[in-house]
């Protein structure tokens, strides 16, 4: 685990530029949707678990990295003055899940990259339509959402909803699902611009393995057009 958060400390450090988008208006309007999916892709809420819920003892802490491809250089550019240089979005994130009685689940989590302001708070609550058996896989609906703090040059915020499901094999659980997330991003200080409100639609799949003394998960996701790796080390009980 000690490894991962040197990896999270090192690669968020190098996505630094992306809280310095204070050149919003040599964007078009065009330019500006794009930029937005793209930031609403790597800030949308990843909870990075199984829809297996934890019941009523359990729960989930972790340390995770999640890391989202820039498809359109050139824009990052533009609403950066050129300071935006890296090919991707890192983003470390804390992240806690708590079990409930009938099936529900509760889950938090907090981002931010070093040596800048720039914040990610989340949410969610997942409900166990069926909590799986020997036979039977796990199948949740979870409703989530976040917002995008510290970055005065535009407020961003991302409400989701999904299904997944899962199934256990002895330690290793897989687990695939899919949504869709609405995204409201307003520029500030850019009189030429204005607000824009995105739905993308989201598949991911993931496989979580609990060792016991420590549980590792990993997770691919596609939220529109912008691909997303996830990777969490913790403890789930």
């Amino acid at each position: 685990m000690t490894r991962l958060i040197g990896l999270i400390l090192l690669l968020s450090a190098s996505s630094i530029q992306a809280a310095s988008f204070n050149t919003l208006d040599a964007l078009s309007q065009d330019q500006f949707k794009q930029l937005s999916e793209n930031v609403a892709a790597a800030a949308q809420y990843k909870g990075v678990t199984p829809p297996e819920p934890l019941g009523l003892l359990g729960f989930d802490v972790g340390l995770s990295l999640s890391y989202t491809t820039i498809e359109a250089d050139q824009i990052f550019d533009l609403a950066s003055e050129g300071d935006f240089d890296v090919s991707g979005i890192a983003l470390p994130r804390l992240t806690l899940h708590k079990g409930l009685p009938f099936g529900f689940d509760v889950g938090v989590s907090a981002s931010g990259a070093p040596g800048t302001d720039i914040r990610v708070l989340g949410a969610e609550v997942r409900y166990a339509v069926l909590e799986g058996n020997v036979a039977l896989p796990a199948v949740g609906i979870r409703a989530s959402g976040t917002i995008v703090e510290g970055v005065d040059e535009m407020d961003l915020q991302n409400l989701g909803l999904d299904i997944s499901v899962s199934k256990g094999f002895l330690l290793i659980t897989p687990y695939a699902g899919a949504g869709i997330v609405r995204s409201t991003a307003t520029p500030n200080d850019a009189p030429s611009l204005t607000e824009e409100t995105l739905d993308q639609t989201k598949v991911f799949a993931g496989v979580n393995v609990n060792l016991g003394l420590i549980n590792m998960t990993f997770e691919a996701d596609k939220t529109g057009d912008y691909t997303s790796g996830s990777a969490k080390a913790g403890f789930r009980f």
